[in-house]
């Protein structure tokens, strides 16, 4: 284990590190760069030189094989591999670390318990973000262990933030997160395609279809947020009596929708606990 003096940010630049150089690390290489910090503080380590290329060429970013040339300067590393491949990451950047590096994982199924195990002495966080963090519209559940403190916790806290929403949240609750916003982009993204076939059917042209469809979630959901009223206050806002919003909502509840949208959430939950070994 390297030491070094303890960081600052008020004094120092903030550097983050990648291990694994895929699709999610992309998208929050994509979210962070020029936000939270310029493309020449992120580092990443890809054993597959053709990506490090195509990750130093879109991004600006500072691509290699291997950690060595950054593992001991990062404040912030984050663990983005496969999870067969997370074991042999693990052992190789265990000795390499600074004892004030954030080890932060998005690896899917990969406890904290097991995470202390490999950085005993380190603040450490298990993070559940979603797709949408590549345009900076993440949604990102975390939980950290017994050392991420302070300065340490609002730092991860700042870094998710920047690329969308952030919660703190129990380990345990970690397999419903990624049933509900981890999956959830998925039935929005289906939501929206058959919103835009109704649309269409309806007589719209097919890009006036979509753009209307996906304007109107992303709407109905900042209406949400923003405003902190429950969901069905809402939707009685715009459900006049004898209107054309009851009538659409009618078939809607008796299709299913709402009954389809809870199982489905519950399916993805169960499907995430059994490829975590819970």
């Amino acid at each position: 284990m390297i030491e070094t003096e303890t960081f600052d940010l008020n004094e120092s630049e903030l550097y983050i590190g990648f291990v694994g150089g895929g699709a999610l690390a992309e998208s929050v290489i994509n979210g962070i760069r020029g936000n939270l910090v310029p493309s020449t503080n992120i580092f990443v380590s890809e054993h597959r030189r053709k990506r490090c290329t195509e990750l130093s060429s879109r991004y600006r970013v500072n691509a290699t094989v291997g950690v060595d040339s950054f593992i001991d300067k990062v404040k912030i590393l984050l663990l983005a591999v496969k999870p067969k491949d997370a074991p042999a990451a693990l052992a190789e950047i265990r000795n390499k670390i600074t004892l004030n590096t954030i080890i932060v994982s998005v690896i899917a199924g990969l406890k904290l318990e097991l995470l202390e195990k490999f950085f005993p002495h380190n603040a450490v966080v298990r993070a559940m973000p979603n797709v949408p963090i590549l345009v900076a519209e993440g949604m990102t559940a975390y939980t950290v262990n017994s050392k991420t403190m302070g300065g340490d916790k609002k730092l991860v806290e700042q870094f998710w933030s920047s690329i969308g929403r952030t919660i703190e949240i129990e380990e345990r609750f970690l397999d419903a997160v990624t049933g509900l916003s981890g999956s959830g982009p998925a039935y929005a993204f289906l939501m929206i395609d058959a919103l835009a076939d109704g649309g269409v059917a309806a007589g719209l042209p097919r890009p006036a279809a979509i753009e209307l469809a996906a304007q109107t979630l992303l709407g109905a959901a900042k209406m949400v947020l923003e405003t902190g009223e429950h969901p069905a206050a809402l939707r009685d806002r715009v459900t006049s009596p004898a209107g054309t919003t009851i009538e659409g909502v009618r078939v809607l509840e008796r299709q299913g929708v709402r009954s389809a949208l809870i199982e489905a959430v519950m399916a993805a939950t169960d499907k995430s606990r059994i490829l975590g070994g819970n």
